[in-house]
């Protein structure tokens, strides 16, 4: 290493956020003396959401450090789980999931976590709502998670479901209340009294299903239907993984 360069060595984790040709641990710039070691970092294409701890020569310093020449640096992935800043009343975190997330959203609202999601609303709007309702804004955009005016966002990893929902839960282990939120809107369920929507049900679910749920935002009707055996296999994956508050409320169909 030449000594006017700056060594950065980079956490496995984040090596993907790194463009193909440099995907490589080590990393070698030449400082400028006058970015911050943030900066420095960003340039190579890693969020900053994305990023933990940073160690020069095994002291920890900030993301304003100004890096000389010579100097080893460690980048480190954000530890797991993320603790959430959390509003004044809130009590749990708060998500926001963009366009190609809906099937995650679906997810955790079946777990009981508070997740909005828009198919049709750019990043600006993404970040403006994110910021203006303190929720995590959870993307698969790098570039969304590099905008300097978003409060809290994180890059979700997998291509499938189940892949992102299980580093979703790893990452910022929500409480978890499974059945309590409508799946279609996020809305919250009460328990109904059957004969209050007995119009409402087909013969057969009426003859099947005596404990039913509805949305206090959209009215929507759960019971737990024909899918029940699927849905409840992801709920019991997931409260494996993250200590579970008591079920309460109709399950979805």
């Amino acid at each position: 290493m030449s000594e006017t360069d700056v060594r950065l060595r980079i956490s496995g984790e984040l090596l993907l956020f790194l463009p193909a040709r440099r995907r490589h641990e080590w990393q070698r710039v030449v400082p400028d003396g006058t970015s911050t070691l943030g900066h420095v970092v960003e340039s190579l294409g890693v969020p900053l959401p994305e990023v933990g701890p940073l160690t020069v020569e095994g002291a920890e310093v900030g993301r304003s450090y100004q890096p000389a020449a010579g100097d080893v640096v460690h980048v480190h992935a954000v530890p797991r789980p993320v603790p959430v800043p959390l509003a004044p009343g809130q009590h749990a975190p708060r998500f926001l999931l963009d366009v190609h997330l809906g099937t995650l959203a679906r997810r955790l609202r079946l777990l009981g976590v508070d997740a909005t999601y828009h198919n049709d609303m750019d990043d600006p709007s993404l970040v403006a709502e994110a910021n203006r309702e303190q929720r995590v804004l959870l993307t698969q955009d790098h570039g969304l998670l590099c905008r300097r005016a978003l409060w809290f966002g994180a890059y979700v990893r997998g291509t499938k479901a189940d892949d992102q929902l299980r580093d979703l839960l790893e990452r910022f282990a929500p409480p978890l209340r499974p059945w309590t939120r409508c799946t279609a809107c996020n809305g919250e369920l009460a328990p109904v009294d059957k004969a209050e929507i007995d119009r409402l049900l087909e013969a057969g679910t009426r003859r099947s299903y005596d404990v039913y749920g509805r949305c206090s935002e959209c009215g929507q009707i759960y019971w737990r239907g024909a899918h029940g055996e699927h849905l409840e296999e992801i709920v019991r994956s997931a409260v494996r993984m993250v200590r579970p508050e008591p079920q309460v409320g109709g399950g979805p169909r």
